[in-house]
This record gives structure tokens, sequence and C-alpha cells, in this order.
């Protein structure tokens, strides 16, 4: 449950108005709060040594600030949030970091852009199905869609759907959003996973919909009609395609608003969380941070579910005010921007491993790469398909460099039929162990 805050009226607003004037520190403690966006349960606990006021008279200032802050951006839902200090400085960091002129492009070494490409669409796709119940483990998930593998499951199939659904994104982030593309997404990512398949790819058809909290049974969420899905869905797309400069939202911002809006309204049966995330990223690409590639939010909101679920809780508890919403994912955006530069560093420090077989005559530098994923992985199987997939080749360069790296006996054949082979770490490799060629 979800604590109610007390209620606020023009006579409380008065008396922080009143508190201001007291006590001019009070702004500088109320605006700190406010760039945590913190709900009053966390509000009511906060003291300051300077300050004598009760938990409520704090409360009173911090709903005061807000509402002098304040911004609507869905006037038919009473969607909006106050603009704070902390918002606007994450959203500059991330212009400076994340895209368009201002990307910095060294972030990512273009050598292995395509790779890391990869397996940050791989890792979005299996936290984004994780967080909606997906049962499987990363290391099985990975090699389903490295490999190329038919899903076996409900949970393997929810996760080759992100896939393929982010990577339709991709192909398509330049386009307009339309309701028709808006459906072709969800049925993307509902394919084969709904109970009923008719509603693959299918706005809801009645009311028999609620946010239930998974533990308790408890509603905490009543969404709209489903008779205002379709003028919702028009007002969605013109939101998603239009740039207003008369009344700008940092683009940031806006896909917030874009994600928060499609679990608000939860047009589908199904599968809203998932759309929702996918179209905040295709918002993120379509307005040139081309980074958001590299970058798994659903990762991180996966390791702190409850939060992102208390972020929708504490909005629309406190009258459709966002602003918990948006500050929760600016947060996500931080934290999974400094796992890439962590992973890329990581990766970087294994190079050397890599540089040392770059001597051996004839070998090339995915060859080399191939053969610190063995060093890594001693019991790695390998596949074609796998290699296609990892590093971003076709079918007959995937095909050259196992063939090289078998007449030099790194690897060895395993047939698993006529026609299939799989390829395990050769005899010669244990003489590159042997020899301390990695170190």
């Amino acid at each position: 449950m979800i604590e109610k805050a007390p209620a606020i009226n023009g006579k409380l607003f008065n008396k922080a108005i009143g508190l201001y004037v007291q006590h001019p520190e009070l702004k500088t403690f109320v605006e700190e709060i406010n760039d945590s966006y913190l709900y009053w349960s966390d509000v009511k606990y906060k003291k300051n040594s300077k300050l004598d006021i009760s938990p409520q008279d704090l409360w009173a200032c911090v709903k005061f600030d807000r509402m002098l802050k304040r911004k609507v951006v869905w006037a038919k839902y009473n969607i909006s949030f106050a603009i704070t200090n902390k918002m606007q400085s994450m959203c500059h960091y991330f212009d400076m970091n994340f895209g368009g002129s201002w990307g910095n492009s060294s972030i990512i070494p273009d050598t292995n852009k395509e790779r890391y490409l990869i397996s940050s669409l791989m890792e979005e796709a299996i936290s984004s199905s994780q967080m909606e119940g997906a049962a499987t483990t990363r290391k099985i998930a990975k090699d389903m869609l490295r490999k190329n593998n038919s899903p076996r499951s409900r949970s393997e199939q929810m996760i080759f759907n992100n896939y393929q659904t982010i990577r339709f994104i991709v192909e398509n982030k330049s386009e307009p959003l339309t309701p028709e593309l808006l459906l072709k997404v969800h049925s993307l990512m509902t394919n084969k996973t709904l109970d009923n398949s008719e509603d693959e790819g299918r706005f809801r058809t009645n009311d028999d919909v609620v946010v239930a909290n998974g533990l308790t049974n408890e509603v905490v969420h009543t969404p709209p009609s489903f008779m205002e899905i379709p003028s919702f869905a028009e007002d969605l797309c013109t939101f998603f395609n239009s740039d207003t400069k008369d009344d700008f939202i940092h683009p940031i911002i806006k896909a917030i608003i874009i994600h928060f809006m499609i679990a608000y309204v939860h047009p589908f049966t199904d599968g809203n969380g998932r759309t929702a995330r996918a179209l905040f990223y295709w918002y993120m690409l379509k307005n040139g941070y081309w980074l958001m590639e590299y970058m798994s939010i659903s990762r991180i909101i996966y390791k702190s579910k409850p939060s992102y679920e208390k972020a929708y809780l504490f909005s629309e508890q406190d009258g459709n005010d966002i602003g918990y919403f948006i500050t929760y994912n600016i947060r996500v955006l931080e934290l999974a921007f400094g796992e890439l530069q962590r992973y890329i560093r990581h990766k970087t420090s294994q190079r050397h491993f890599v540089s040392n077989f770059l001597f051996e005559e004839g070998i090339n530098e995915r060859q080399a790469d191939i053969l610190a994923l063995i060093k890594e992985n001693p019991q790695v199987v390998l596949t074609v398909k796998e290699l296609q997939t990892r590093f971003g080749i076709s079918n007959p360069t995937a095909r050259l460099d196992i063939e090289g790296l078998l007449e030099k006996g790194y690897l060895m054949r395993v047939r698993v039929n006529k026609k299939k082979s799989t390829f395990v770490r050769g005899n010669k490799f244990e003489e590159l162990l042997i020899q301390d060629k990695f170190q």
C-alpha cells in the first residue's frame, strides 16, 4: 500500500509562502528534496537542523515549489510534472554523451562497435522479457539468440520476440509512428506468447484489465476505458512525431512520458510494459541518441523493479504527477551509461589477450577474438551461425575464419550430423596456453 499524502489546500500553500519568507534556507532544502522527487512517505522523515517545521508543513512547501514549476503534458488525463534542476542538468549531460553532434563516438571503440551493439540488444531483450515473467537464464537466452535456435518455451519466445522487435525498431527508427506501426510493434513483441493469439497486435476491446500487485493481488491501477484507446493512439502518434517549439519538452523527458502513457492507458490486454519500453527506445533513437543502441535500460530496471513500480504508484497517488517516474528513469539512464562504460573498459583490458595472437601469421583480428573467447570460456561450443551473429559478419566470412583456425589446430570440428558441425578448442590451442601466450 502506498501511504496517502496529506491533502494540500490554499491555506497550507499560504503557510508555505510564509515559511519561505521566515526561513530563507528552506528554499535550498526543498530544492534538494525535489531534485530527488521524493514522495510524502520519504519527505516526512527529512530533517534539517536549522529548520523547525512539521513534516506536513514541509510537504506543503515541497508541493508549492512543484506547483510553481508545473508543466502539464497530457491535459486529458491531467499528466504533469515539475521541471527540476537535476532533470535539466542530467538531460544536458546526456546530450553531451548520448547523441547527435555532441555524441562522443570514442566511447565505443570503432573496431568493436558491431559486437557491442549485438551484445547490448541481447541484454535489452532478455532483461525486458524477464521483467514480464520470462524464466530462463541469460546464458541460455544468449545461446539461443547467437545460434539462431528456435524458441523452446514461452520464456524463450518472449526474449526472441523482444530481440526481433528491437532490431525492427533500429531498422525503422526514422519512420513516423502510426497506429498501425504501434500495433505492429505489439504484434512482434507478443507473437505466440498471449493466452489468446487474437490479442497480438490488437487494442483491447473491453475493460476487463487492471494492474494488480503480483503478491497481494491489490488493484493498483485501473486504466481508462477501452473506448478511449483509438483517440489515445492518434494523440500518442501526434505527440511522438511532432516537435512543438512553443511548448518545448526535452526529447529525453518526452521519451519517458511516452513510456509512462503506454503503461497508464494500457491499450493492450498484455505486453504493455515491453511495448512501452520499446517505444521509449524508438523515440530516443529517432531523436539522435545513437548510444541508446548500446545500452540496456531494462537491465537496470529489472535490478530495481520495486522502485520502477513505485515510480508509477507515486505518480498516480499524487494526482498524476509523473515527476517521480521521470526522475527514476533519468537515474536508470545514468546507471545504464555507467554500466556501458565499465563493460567497455573491461573488454578493452582483455584486448591484450587478443593482441598476443596477432603476431601469428595468417591470424586476423576476428580469429584472435575467437581464441580469446575460448580462453575465457574453455567449454564453449561454437557454430558458424553464432559467429555470424556475434561478429555481425556473413556466413562465408564466418566459415573462412573457422577454416583458418581448424587448419592451424586451434579449433577442432565436432560432427553433430551429416550436415551440421560445432567447433571446440583444439590441441594446438593447449600449446598456446602452455607457452603462456596469453600473459
